[in-house]
């Protein structure tokens, strides 16, 4: 079948021109037809000279590029992708390393696949399609990971139910695709996670966090750590090793639930964990002093633009309780998983929250996401999490 051609205003082509994989509406000038959600569509500039062809979405992000040349997007051309994308990863260490056997398989646009995201858990791929071109194909990819993973792979979990675009009228339906499976256990630098991908957050657990995880294991050593917005208990049990006491605090039943199994799972019932189901700010309240180490890991406080003031201003109201009760000496991993909240956006809301307090506050680490979850270098929006480790005096 012919794709629908898209030609772009003049002008308008330099990001393409650039490989960003977005293309966005107000870049196009016509459409020689009637292209529905999830098509595959070429992309021209103005002098209709062939630019990229990629699946095509009604919304502001109009395009999300698969390639800039002229090849048909194909389940072979796709299986080359997810190749890629493994190869990469045994190269770096993650695929095969025997302390880790939880990672990011395909991370979107950083892997050439913008729309796909798959995560492996110890033999389970769980899939969330971001785009309805790919969540189409989602029986295709499956194949393709039994292929590729062989007997390393148990069973392919979709989970698209909450991230197809509303506006395509899909009504997506969380399920297997391949296999089946009860919920596992996953081995990170060492630590054991029991995962339930179909309850948890995202695909079951925060992966992206891993680097930043052993990180914070080595600052734990005779301190009093206060994990906020706990979920799992990621931070929690690698703070556990050699803290004096490790709190987790979530306003959700069932990540405190998760938290204190996890928590059991590596260290037994270790009475120096206790875990409370509050809300964050509520709990920040009234801990003058109380803590030496803090851990402030929110969900996304803004997903789109049009609400980006308002999050900074919630990492700033965060990071201020955190810096005014810490005890002096004490330490802060804070982060941000907000794609539209730029690494300096983020940066200036923690200046801001310091300044506030008058307390002395040294940057000790920039933190990122690992290299399983890869940056474009065309595509700066993939650096979506950022943090920083403060010293406060």
């Amino acid at each position: 079948m012919e794709r629908i051609k898209i030609v772009l205003k003049s002008g308008k082509e330099q990001s393409v021109k650039r490989f960003h994989p977005w293309l966005f509406s107000g870049a196009i000038k016509k459409m020689y037809g009637n292209p529905a959600e999830g098509d595959l569509v070429d992309v021209f500039d103005n002098k209709d000279t062939f630019l990229a062809v990629g699946h095509y979405q009604p919304s502001s992000i109009a395009v999300r590029i698969l390639s800039f040349e002229q090849v048909e997007p194909d389940i072979s051309f796709f299986r080359e992708r997810i190749k890629k994308a493994i190869s990469y990863r045994k190269a770096i260490g993650i695929i095969g390393h025997p302390g880790i056997n939880v990672y990011r398989l395909i991370h979107g646009e950083g892997d050439g696949l913008p729309g796909l995201i798959i995560d492996f858990y110890n033999g389970i791929a769980v899939m969330q399609m971001h785009s309805l071109g790919f969540y189409r194909i989602r029986k295709e990819i499956a194949s393709v990971l039994v292929e590729l993973l062989g007997d390393q792979l148990v069973a392919v979990y979709d989970k698209s139910e909450g991230t197809i675009p509303h506006m395509s009228g899909v009504q997506a339906v969380n399920g297997y695709i391949y296999g089946n499976s009860d919920p596992v256990i996953v081995t990170e630098n060492g630590y054991k996670f029991r995962i339930d991908w179909t309850t948890g957050q995202k695909t079951g657990f925060f992966i992206d966090q891993r680097d930043n995880r052993r990180l914070l294991g080595e600052f734990t050593d005779g301190r009093t750590v206060l994990n906020m917005f706990g979920y799992t208990g990621g931070f929690s049990v690698y703070a556990m090793k050699n803290a004096t006491a490790v709190h987790t605090v979530d306003s959700s039943f069932s990540a405190i639930e998760l938290a204190n199994e996890n928590i059991r799972l590596n260290f037994g019932d270790d009475k120096r964990h206790e875990a409370f189901q509050v809300d964050a700010f509520e709990y920040m309240n009234d801990i003058k002093d109380k803590y030496d180490l803090i851990i402030l890991d929110p969900p996304a406080f803004a997903k789109h633009n049009n609400v980006l003031a308002n999050a900074l201003q919630g990492y700033k109201r965060l990071n201020i309780k955190a810096i005014e009760q810490i005890k002096p000496g004490g330490i802060i991993f804070t982060f941000s998983c907000s794609q539209v909240v730029t690494k300096e956006n983020f940066r200036k809301s923690v200046f801001a929250a310091a300044a506030n307090t008058g307390r002395s506050v040294r940057i000790l680490y920039q933190m990122t996401q690992p290299p399983d979850h890869p940056v474009n270098i065309y595509h700066p929006e993939s650096e979506y999490l950022k943090g920083l480790v403060i010293y406060v005096e």
